[in-house]
């Protein structure tokens, strides 16, 4: 026999009340059926779930740990069918599912996009853009967005927002663009010291990231010039001018004259996550969402093939798919 929802839900009904007779009343079962299903149950863990003496019925170290599982998933899997239910309602008026998305994770919105409208053409998808990762984790706890799509520096977790549940999609080091002019962009890679009289600049964010990128430079030997935050468009003049230098991911669309250099040692990382609540109505999306965003970071790799060939010397960057939740 193999465990099911209903099981769970036996077991729940006996702890909460104490008592086989008091459960198998309320679950409007006689009481030898609920006691011979409870022993079924029982050989299909593998041990005693329940004790019973003159104070009642009461768990036994095994049935305590299963009691705890239940109570995640039973609350879980009944919020999966109201959501789904009321997807299904919404998409039975005829009028068309709007995917709502918050993105600042640069260059894979327009792939996704790409993507969704190829697997869900019947999906109406609206986007909102920020540099603020808390704004979009707000937006999205409250309703007003479906999934939110930003970047965490290192190690560091996601906006603080009670309520959302967070997948890392990829993990990145950070690379310098420098013009093709520069003989150091010819490198490998650049060491970060050697950058030491150049200008910054870095796209805006309320992260740590400034902090960590002054802490590499300490651990470099110095503290940099300045750190200026701005817009791509500008950020490219600087480059392509040759008065800064901009801290970039890797996956930064390839534009002739400029190049993306990765910095020896790895001294800054940067990871995407997507986070979404589950009492939206695009919960049960969520793991389609998932698949679909890692397989987006996975083709921008392969057009990147400078960046395809770092990774099969980095193996611990890339695209992450694992299932374990952050933060």
């Amino acid at each position: 026999m193999e465990l099911e929802l209903r099981h769970l839900r036996i077991m729940c009904a006996i702890a909460e009340l104490g008592s086989i007779t008091k459960a198998a009343n309320t679950l409007g079962m006689a009481q030898p059926a609920l006691t011979a299903q409870l022993k079924r149950i029982e050989r299909t863990l593998g041990g005693k779930l329940f004790l019973r003496d003159h104070t009642g019925t009461r768990p036994t170290a095994l049935g305590l740990l299963v009691l705890d599982r239940a109570k995640m998933v039973l609350p879980a899997v009944s919020s999966l069918h109201d959501e789904a239910a009321r997807l299904a309602q919404h998409a039975g008026t005829g009028e068309p599912v709007t995917l709502r998305l918050g993105s600042a994770t640069g260059p894979m919105l327009g792939a996704l996009l790409q993507r969704l409208g190829t697997t869900h053409p019947d999906i109406h998808v609206s986007t909102h853009t920020s540099w603020s990762a808390n704004e979009l984790a707000d937006m999205t706890a409250e309703g007003t967005l479906d999934f939110a799509f930003v970047g965490v520096c290192g190690d560091a977790g996601p906006p603080p927002e009670p309520g959302l549940r967070w997948r890392t999609l990829a993990h990145h080091p950070v690379f310098v663009l420098m013009s093709a002019r520069d003989e150091r962009a010819q490198q490998n890679e650049v060491e970060l010291g050697a950058l030491a009289n150049e200008r910054w600049c870095a796209t805006p964010g309320d992260g740590c990231f400034g902090d960590c990128f002054a802490s590499a430079c300490a651990r470099s030997g110095f503290t940099p010039r300045s750190l200026y935050e701005t817009d791509v468009l500008t950020c490219i003049e600087m480059v392509e001018s040759g008065h800064a230098v901009v801290l970039c991911q890797p996956l930064f669309h390839e534009i002739p004259g400029i190049v993306a250099v990765p910095i020896a040692g790895n001294p800054l990382s940067w990871r995407n996550l997507v986070g979404w609540s589950e009492r939206g109505e695009m919960g049960p999306f969520a793991a389609e969402m998932i698949a679909l965003s890692r397989a987006v970071y996975g083709e921008l790799i392969d057009r990147r093939p400078t960046y395809s060939k770092y990774l099969e010397l980095n193996p611990g960057y890339g695209v992450d798919y694992t299932d374990a939740g952050v933060g």
